[in-house]
């Protein structure tokens, strides 16, 4: 490894199953405290921690095999995982491959559900936190310039994302499968974040009927019911209320499960035969998988959902060519242009606390 090394390591959807991804996964608080952690590294120079749902990854630019190989111990020790357990989902790459990596995770190439947006906004807060923290500099600060720009790039010169089928309108198309008509039901959304929102907008687009909005903090629940023109429950009702909802959307951050198996089949006790439908878009997991067991029930989670998009992304799937092709090109120019540069680049901040920007 050079004095000035660009990395990424990491797991993604790519790798790790659901259950080993829920292990892998950081909320706000974790990500906050391993940036802390990772800036003490010795030759660690700039680092970036993206952190989705379907990966968790660190980019970064080392003075040495020591100081890539600690990041990943120290996000193992954080997590509970065992290194070598850890080196069986690993993602691994440096250089121009780790390059080309960024702006196709950027343009949405390695997402579940190919040519998916979310993650452009996802990897621009990504680096967002790690600029205003200061652990970006020169290297980085333009190669995720560039793989922004790329990205877009890629959404106006290609069909990637025509057509493109979200997790929100798989999970409405399957309540459609299961109720028919959308407007008698009762939806509830637990969780007040982006996806759920999401979620819970595709469902009022198709006609759904009344929805009401739980969060940890009641305060997000009733801005996020004023918003969508619908109720606010309090969160600990949640498994009281399960019974009265037909379609329940769970997309919380919470670190244990929300909706237990005991909760359901009291809920189930009250309207045996009447479809309960669980949308868990959470991770870690917000509803006891062993729900799915239930008479009457369905549930599906982030997984599940991907799999049926997979099926519905021919019209897609004749892009990808031509948008990696358009990638790599630019890979390649921008790999070029840092390679030379990041030994000088990568040192550490001069005595005035300044770093000199590649152009």
């Amino acid at each position: 490894m050079s004095a000035g090394h660009f990395f990424v390591l990491g797991a993604s959807h790519h790798t790790a199953p659901l259950a080993v991804r829920e292990r892998l996964s950081l909320d706000d608080g974790a990500t906050a405290a391993l940036r802390g952690e990772l800036a003490g590294i010795a030759g660690l120079h700039e680092f970036t921690v993206l952190s989705t749902c379907n990966r968790v990854e660190f980019y970064g630019v080392a003075a040495a095999p020591a100081a890539a190989a600690e990041v990943q111990a120290r996000f193992c020790t954080r997590q509970r995982f065992v290194p070598a357990e850890f080196e069986q989902f690993r993602l691994s790459l440096s250089g121009f491959d780790a390059v080309r990596h960024l702006l196709e995770v950027t343009a949405g190439l390695d997402s579940q559900m190919l040519g998916e947006t979310e993650i452009f906004g996802q990897v621009k807060e990504a680096y967002g936190a790690a600029q205003a923290h200061g652990h970006t500099g020169p290297v980085l600060n333009r190669v995720f310039q560039k793989a922004f720009q790329a990205a877009k790039q890629v959404r106006t010169d290609t069909a990637i994302s025509v057509g493109q089928v979200s997790v929100a309108n798989v999970a409405v198309d399957l309540a459609s499968n299961i109720f028919g008509d959308l407007a008698p039901t009762r939806i509830l959304l637990v969780g007040a974040g982006e996806i759920g929102e999401k979620t819970a907008r595709a469902f009022q687009s198709r006609g759904a009927g009344t929805l009401s909005v739980a969060s940890r903090r009641l305060e997000s629940a009733m801005q996020l019911a004023n918003d969508l023109g619908a109720f606010a429950l309090p969160f600990w009702l949640v498994p009281v209320k399960l019974d009265e909802f037909d379609i329940v959307v769970c997309a919380t951050a919470a670190p244990e499960t929300v909706v237990s198996l005991a909760a359901a089949q009291a809920a189930m006790r009250k309207r045996p035969t009447r479809p309960l439908f669980f949308i868990d878009l959470a991770l870690p997991r917000d509803v006891d998988a062993a729900t799915a067991k239930l008479q009457n029930v369905f549930l599906y989670n982030l997984d599940d959902l991907a799999k049926i998009a997979e099926e519905n992304r021919a019209a897609r799937a004749a892009e990808i060519g031509k948008c990696r092709a358009l990638l790599a090109t630019r890979a390649d120019a921008l790999w070029r242009h840092i390679e030379p540069r990041l030994e000088a680049t990568s040192a550490k901040p001069d005595a005035s606390g300044h770093r000199t920007e590649i152009a």
